[in-house]
C-alpha cells in the first residue's frame, strides 16, 4: 500500500509533511525556520505589498535553500459602503469615547487585497515552489501564469463541494479546513458557517472525494492530532495555533497570554474584527459587538474603525480589541521553537500509528 505522506514530500520536495499555516502576524522568521526543519514555512501575502512580499522572499532565501508556500486571498473585492461604514462607526462610538479617541480620525484599515496582476508578475519573476489560496482561486488567467511558473498550487476547502470545485480547476492538492481551525474560514461556495464540518469529519470524505494528496487543518496543535490526520488518510498536516507560540513567531505579550490560557471552549467564530467569518479567542470586542455582527461591514472593511480601539487597549497592554486568531487546540500548544514543533509533529505521529 502507498504511503501518501511520502508520496506528498517526494512531489513537494519536503523531509515532512508538516505545513506551517500562513498566518498575518507572526514574524518573518517562523516561515524560514519551518522550511529548514524540513517543513514547509508559509508567507502570507494578503496584506503586503508586491515590495513586501518581494522582501520577506528575499529574507526567507537568504536563510534556506528549502522549499517555501506564497499564500495569497483569492476574494472578491468588496464595494464601498459608506452607509454601513458609518453605522459601524456609530456601533463603536460609546469606546472611542472611552478611550478619548475622535471617530472622525479614523484612517483606512489595513488592506486585504486579492491576488490580481502586479502579485501574478511577482510570482512570475519570483518563482516560488508552492503557492495556495484562501478564499477559492483567482480567475483562470491569472491561475495560468502561477502554473506557467512551475509553482505548485495549494487550494484550501471548508466542504467536500469545494475540494470538487479545486480538483476540477487543477490544484495540485487540497487543504481541507475544519471549523475547528483559526483565523479566517476559507469557504468561497456558501457564507453558511452553520453548515461548517469538522476537522475529523471532512479530511476522510475529501479523501474519498478528490484524486489528490489531501492536507489537514483545523485542530491539530501535536503529534496525536497529525496521527489522527494521517489515519485518516491525509498526506500532510497543516498547524498554525501551535506555531503561534513558538519562539520565531514574535507573537504580542497579549495574544501569548491569551493562547496560554485558552481551553477548549474559549474561542469563536467572529466577523467583528474583518467582515468575514474567522476563529480568535472571545475577548471584550467578541463578546460585546458579536461574535457575529450584523453591523460589521464586509470583509475587509470592518477592520479600519476597530484599529485605534486596538491600538489603545495594547497600549494598556490589553487585547480586549484585538484579533487574538487561533483554533480550539491551543490547550494543547506548548513554547518551542518552530524547529522543534515541526519535527515533533511529524516523529511523534509515525510513532503513535
Amino acid at each position: 500500500m502507498s504511503n501518501p505522506r511520502a508520496a506528498f514530500c517526494e512531489r513537494f520536495g519536503l523531509d515532512l509533511p508538516v505545513i506551517q499555516a500562513p498566518m498575518i502576524g507572526p514574524k518573518p522568521a517562523l516561515a524560514p525556520a519551518v522550511s529548514a526543519a524540513g517543513g514547509l514555512g508559509s508567507i502570507a501575502c494578503a496584506a503586503l505589498t508586491p515590495d513586501g512580499v518581494r522582501a520577506e522572499v528575499e529574507r526567507l532565501r537568504a536563510l534556506t535553500d528549502r522549499p517555501y508556500a506564497l499564500n495569497f486571498f483569492a476574494h472578491a473585492r468588496a464595494a464601498p459602503d459608506p452607509e454601513r461604514e458609518a453605522g459601524w462607526k456609530r456601533r463603536l462610538a460609546a469606546y472611542y469615547a472611552e478611550f478619548g479617541l475622535d471617530p472622525d480620525s479614523v484612517a483606512p484599515g489595513p488592506e486585504r487585497a486579492p491576488f490580481d496582476a502586479a502579485m501574478a508578475e511577482l510570482v512570475t519573476a519570483l518563482r516560488p515552489p508552492v503557492v495556495s489560496f484562501h478564499f477559492g482561486l483567482p480567475e483562470e488567467g491569472l491561475l495560468a501564469r502561477v502554473r506557467e511558473a512551475g509553482c505548485r498550487i495549494l487550494g484550501c476547502a471548508t466542504t467536500v463541494a469545494e475540494a470538487r470545485w479545486l480538483a476540477e480547476r487543477g490544484v495540485d492538492a487540497v487543504i481541507a479546513q475544519g471549523v475547528e481551525a483559526g483565523g479566517h474560514r476559507g469557504l468561497f461556495l456558501s457564507d453558511d458557517i452553520g453548515r461548517q464540518v469538522g476537522t475529523m469529519a471532512l479530511v476522510p470524505q475529501v479523501v474519498d472525494a478528490v484524486d489528490l494528496p489531501v492536507i489537514a487543518a483545523g485542530g491539530i496543535a501535536d503529534a496525536r492530532g497529525a496521527a489522527a490526520a494521517f489515519a485518516l488518510g491525509a498526506a500532510a498536516v497543516q498547524v498554525g495555533t501551535a506555531y503561534l507560540l513558538c519562539e520565531e513567531a514574535g507573537l504580542s505579550a497579549a495574544h501569548r497570554a491569551a493562547l496560554a490560557e485558552s481551553g477548549d471552549s474559549d474561542t469563536a467564530l467572529t466577523t467583528v474584527f474583518t467582515g468575514r467569518p474567522a476563529r480568535g479567542i472571545l475577548n471584550r470586542a467578541m463578546r460585546e459587538l458579536g461574535p457575529i455582527s450584523p453591523d460589521a461591514p464586509a470583509f475587509p472593511r470592518a477592520a479600519a474603525a476597530l484599529q485605534p480601539l486596538r491600538a489603545a487597549a495594547e497600549a494598556q497592554g490589553s487585547g480586549a480589541f484585538t484579533p487574538l486568531w487561533s483554533g480550539q487546540a491551543a490547550a494543547l500548544a506548548r513554547p518551542c521553537t518552530a524547529a522543534e514543533l515541526t519535527r515533533t509533529l511529524a516523529s511523534g505521529a509515525e510513532r503513535l500509528r
